[in-house]
């Protein structure tokens, strides 16, 4: 009896050696790849940050450096703008004078125009003008314009035959610009046609003598 337990335990041996193996022992250039693998991965993600920053920043800056030059050149503008019509209400302040010079030489006697103190008074007003002119200062043309709302100012409207509908009749005051903007416009007397309506009238009226002069001969006995 005794022998038959101790086959028993013979036979249960070999099981418990293969339930007990030993486990397999990391080797320390193991661990090491590990550790310098998990490394670079942090790397790498912190390098892929850093530059999603960096584009990030990079693009603010073209965007600012545009946004400054920009503002820059509207500024330079502004300042070139400033600058060129600066003496514009001087200027202004200036045309009755020129419009004084113009109308004393329009009523001039012919024959005081050849006298000396009246030629400087001339030279004076041609240096006026010429010194205006280099400010950016040019008359508005009128004489066989059409009327400009945008240049021209209508103080009356005549009906008339000899000019076209919307063609400027005459001057009344001299208009003019600063370089390209309207310092002062200038007055005109403009044409209008005359109205089709009133040689209806007259027509109907002139056919309608005949038919009333009839109907008064009817009348009579």
């Amino acid at each position: 009896m005794p022998r038959k337990k101790k086959g028993k335990l013979e036979e249960k041996q070999p099981e418990t050696a293969e339930a007990t193996k030993p486990e397999e022992t990391r080797t320390p250039e193991a661990e090491e790849r590990e550790s310098l693998s998990k490394k670079l991965e942090e790397l790498e993600a912190k390098l892929a940050e850093a530059q999603s920053k960096a584009d990030e920043y990079l693009d603010q800056w073209r965007r600012t450096a545009a946004e400054f030059a920009n503002y820059r050149k509207r500024v330079e503008k502004e300042q070139a703008e400033y600058t060129k019509y600066a003496n514009a209400n001087l200027i202004l302040k200036l045309l009755p004078l020129l419009d004084d010079f113009e109308r004393a030489f329009q009523t001039l006697p012919d024959g005081l125009s050849k006298l000396t103190w009246v030629e400087g008074i001339f030279l004076i007003h041609r240096k006026f003008q010429y010194v205006l002119e280099q400010e950016g200062l040019k008359p508005i043309e009128t004489e066989g314009q059409f009327f400009d709302p945008m240049v021209h100012e209508a103080i009356t409207y005549e009906e008339t035959d000899h000019y076209e509908d919307g063609q400027i009749i005459a001057e009344v005051q001299k208009g003019y610009k600063l370089h390209d903007r309207v310092l002062r416009p200038a007055l005109v007397r403009v044409a209008r046609k005359k109205e089709k309506r009133e040689e209806g009238k007259e027509e109907k009226q002139a056919e309608g003598q005949p038919a009333a002069e009839e109907a008064s001969n009817e009348k009579e006995p």
